[in-house]
């Protein structure tokens, strides 16, 4: 048995779709920094940054951060689809995944907590800082499309780990609304992969006035 310590909205909702796709048992605790309980306690015990998605395996040991969580998951479960058998394919999908956690992930920490990084709480510092970094995160999803999207590591017939993370994390800062000009056809790939069975079934879960992932 698998506990996934998640929240509505969040990143959690992409390892949910890999838990699935996997086959295995696994419960869900709702827990994150925003949401004071006990279960935010406890995940503060096992993750010291109180970050979402962690995950605890059946042996009982922390994994945390999403990238790591869909790469153990796709080597521990070769058949399920999670990452290619190819591995040149593979590979590409490992760049793809570290890519939306190391730039689009620190944008949208920016956009949503600029005081964070600027240790002040100057309200028109903060609004810059916000409004600099959201312009980057749109640039960021730019080139991770003119990337990703027409190559083979990029499957929305058939959703892996790459396109169930970009699916959840494409749906924050209103990334959408930009793509859906910016990138008209990373965008409509983006829906095709809302509307797969197993991730759509996620989707309505977490956000359930949309299966098409406007925010």
């Amino acid at each position: 048995m698998y506990t996934l310590y998640g929240s509505d909205h969040s990143g959690s909702a992409a390892i949910e779709m890999a838990l699935i796709r996997c086959g295995v048992e696994y419960c869900v605790v709702k827990a994150s920094s925003w949401e004071k309980n006990t279960a935010e306690e406890a995940l503060s015990r096992l993750n010291p940054l109180v970050q979402i998605p962690t995950l605890i395996l059946p042996d009982g040991s922390v994994l945390t951060e999403s990238a790591a969580i869909m790469i153990f998951l796709g080597l521990e479960y070769p058949d399920a689809g999670i990452l290619s058998t190819n591995a040149s394919v593979r590979s590409q999908q490992l760049r793809g995944l570290i890519y939306i956690v190391t730039n689009c992930y620190a944008s949208i920490g920016m956009i949503d907590y600029p005081e964070r990084w600027l240790g002040s709480n100057q309200k028109a510092s903060l609004k810059a800082l916000a409004e600099g970094a959201t312009h980057k995160l749109y640039q960021q999803w730019e080139t991770f499309s003119d990337i990703f999207h027409a190559s083979a590591a990029w499957c929305p017939q058939a959703p892996g780990g790459l396109e169930m993370l970009a699916c959840v994390v494409t749906r924050w800062s209103a990334a959408r609304d930009y793509l859906r000009t910016a990138r008209a056809d990373f965008y409509a790939s983006l829906l095709e992969i809302d509307h797969y069975p197993l991730i759509n079934h996620v989707v309505q879960n977490h956000w359930p006035s949309t299966c098409s992932g406007q925010q």
